[in-house]
């Protein structure tokens, strides 16, 4: 019975309101529109306060290393390009001298990444099935 007059209590409200949107709407359009932009203004404002305040801060803990090893990998193969351009180009060999003529194959995976921690000293006891 609580339930009822409950939901009896929310639906009345809801019904005040589109009543009293509609009647604003009728009388002071201009009105109407003005309260809607400056509430969009004001509730875009305090959401930018949470989020820059609390919300951007707490990045997780996986996203941080992975920058970390991005950043750390982008400076080594920066500064090794960098070396390789100073150094003389060496000799070219003659490449009709290999016996196939298969293109040189391309690295899949991303020179780029490091992996910063991993289980290395766990092994697999395939053994013991």
């Amino acid at each position: 019975m609580n339930r009822n007059i409950g939901s009896i209590v929310v639906y009345a409200l809801i019904g005040l309101a589109v009543f009293g949107f509609i009647s604003f709407l009728i009388t002071d359009t201009l009105g109407l529109l003005q309260f809607l932009f400056i509430s969009l203004l004001i509730g875009a404002a305090i959401f930018g306060l949470v989020y820059f305040l609390f919300l951007r801060r707490r990045t997780p803990n996986e996203l941080r290393k992975y920058r970390k090893a991005v950043k750390q990998s982008k400076q080594k193969y920066k500064y090794q390009h960098q070396t390789n351009r100073t150094q003389p180009s060496p000799i070219k060999q003659n490449i009709t001298t290999k016996k196939s003529t298969r293109p040189l194959k391309t690295r899949k995976n991303h020179t780029h990444l490091r992996v910063i921690e991993g289980n290395k000293q766990k092994k697999k006891n395939r053994a013991s099935l």
